[in-house]
């Protein structure tokens, strides 16, 4: 067994150091490995990306209660009655109670409303209505320039990413949404969640600027004590009770992360496809590329084989060649994906048919899933002719040597 090692090592240090005689064909090799390690990295971190802005959104102390059977803000609608009989309730509701001896809870209202950006092109963002209590209940949103909107004026306070990407939000400025103008209250950041996609202003403002008094599309409500699965499963079973249209009560990290998963899986559904044709080509040209490199080196493996070398250490020497050309385009592939990709900026439609911003992640398990599929190319593209080494005729060294 020692002397099989010792042969597979000696191969492959006369493979490798053949490599500058076919250079230009296998830098290509790994150019294309690293391309499909790129591609695959970019959908990937896009989806990781989308998962960290919306699960950096919800929050399992916080439910959303949601009406007329649907599990998103649109469509949704919480009659008047049902709220007063929910706050009238006595007893236990899995609600806590504010400062003021009531329940801290929000009535909010979502409209889409098209705002022109900075490349001229219209786009949909959401304007989100809310009580007073409605910031509070966001934990990790804070004012980061200016102030909170005033209850009961036309003022609106802008996410972080929309102040970014959209010109005319600047504190102080004044912004038409809709038949009316708004006046730039503050920015507000929520460390980089779905809710900096977002303008808020107050509630009644925002039913009397579109025309929608009185509705309600949602309760976000703060749930009561240390065990929030307990408080949620009796805000349930309050629910139930009452008369008029069922409603659902949903956590509010539940929910981001069911609107996550789904547009995960579509951009999954797009990207896996697209890197596997790519890596279906990139496996074809480093057949190619290897079987070239059989080639060249005839002579060499079949002067190696006279000379009493085993068939296992041409196979290895020409299968090692092939991984590790696919291993330095992978690592090529990463460094590139995480120099162009992470912290790029992406939007997409959000739950409410709106735009939401986020950023692409490059994590290591992105870097780790890519670049296996990377490597996949030359393990799998090098094996054929690492075969073909082996069955090369004895006899062509003799007829090269003449």
């Amino acid at each position: 067994m020692s002397s099989v090692l010792k042969q597979s090592f000696l191969m492959i240090r006369v493979n490798l150091g053949s490599l500058p005689r076919r250079l230009w064909i296998s830098v290509s090799m790994a150019l294309s490995v690293a391309l499909v390690v790129a591609v695959l990295a970019g959908f990937l971190a896009m989806a990781r990306g989308f998962e960290a802005a919306l699960a950096g959104a919800g929050s399992p102390d916080i439910a959303v209660i949601l009406g007329g059977g649907t599990s998103q803000e649109t469509g949704s609608d919480v009659p008047a009655e049902a709220i007063r009989s929910l706050a009238a309730m006595s007893g236990d509701t899995g609600i806590a109670g504010n400062n003021a001896g009531g329940l801290a809870l929000s009535r909010e209202v979502v409209v889409p409303v098209d705002v022109r950006g900075g490349d001229g092109a219209d786009q949909t963002l959401s304007l989100r209505g809310m009580d007073a209590a409605g910031p509070g209940l966001r934990e990790r949103a804070s004012i980061s320039e200016g102030l909170m909107f005033s209850p009961g004026s036309r003022e609106i306070v802008v996410g972080a990413r929309i102040a970014e990407a959209f010109p005319g939000f600047a504190v102080g400025d004044t912004v038409r949404l809709g038949a009316v103008d708004w006046k730039v209250a503050g920015h507000f950041a929520s460390g980089g969640s779905a809710f900096e996609s977002e303008i808020w202003a107050d509630r009644e403002a925002v039913q009397s600027a579109f025309d929608r008094q009185g509705q309600v599309q949602s309760l976000r409500v703060r749930l009561d004590g240390g065990d929030s699965a307990r408080a949620l499963a009796t805000l349930r079973a309050r629910l139930s009770a009452l008369a008029g249209p069922p409603l659902t009560a949903v956590s509010e990290a539940d929910l981001y992360a069911a609107q996550a998963e789904r547009t995960e899986s579509l951009i999954r559904l797009f990207g896996w496809p697209i890197a596997l044709l790519m890596a279906v080509g990139a496996a074809a040209g480093a057949l190619n590329t290897m079987m070239s490199s059989v080639s060249d080196r005839a002579v060499e493996i079949a002067t190696l084989r006279l000379l009493g070398f085993s068939r296992l250490p041409a196979f290895m020497a020409t299968w090692v060649e092939a991984v590790l050309l696919s291993a330095a385009g992978a690592a090529l592939g990463a460094i590139a994906s995480r120099v162009a990709f992470d912290g790029w900026q992406a939007s997409t439609m959000g739950a409410n048919n709106t735009r939401m911003a986020f950023q692409l992640v490059v994590t290591p398990d992105v870097i780790l899933t890519a670049g296996l599929l990377g490597l996949a190319v030359g393990v799998i593209g090098g094996a054929l002719p690492a075969l073909a080494a082996t069955r090369l005729p004895l006899n062509a060294a003799l007829r090269a040597r003449g």
